[in-house]
């Protein structure tokens, strides 16, 4: 776990996954909060849930890169 959560503090994987959030995070808070954010309908769930959305994305491009790395660096070993 250790090993995991270090490549995840990587600034290459942590840049990756900022940019990533931002721009997938984006679109899906446009696509699934897009009326409200017109009708300026926002709430405290609401933020939540924008949060949420941009969240999801980090963490599954944090968790992808670090899985890649992790098997290119234990290929690289042998």
């Amino acid at each position: 776990m250790h090993e995991w959560l270090a490549i995840a503090r990587e600034p290459a994987v942590v840049h990756r996954a900022r940019r990533i959030a931002l721009i997938v995070g984006t679109l899906l808070i446009t696509i699934n909060h897009g009326d409200a954010l017109l009708h300026g309908e926002l709430s405290l769930l609401r933020l939540g849930q924008m949060a949420l959305t941009v969240l999801v994305p980090y963490c599954v491009s944090t968790i992808s890169s670090v899985g890649v790395l992790r098997e290119l660096r234990r290929d690289s070993a042998r």
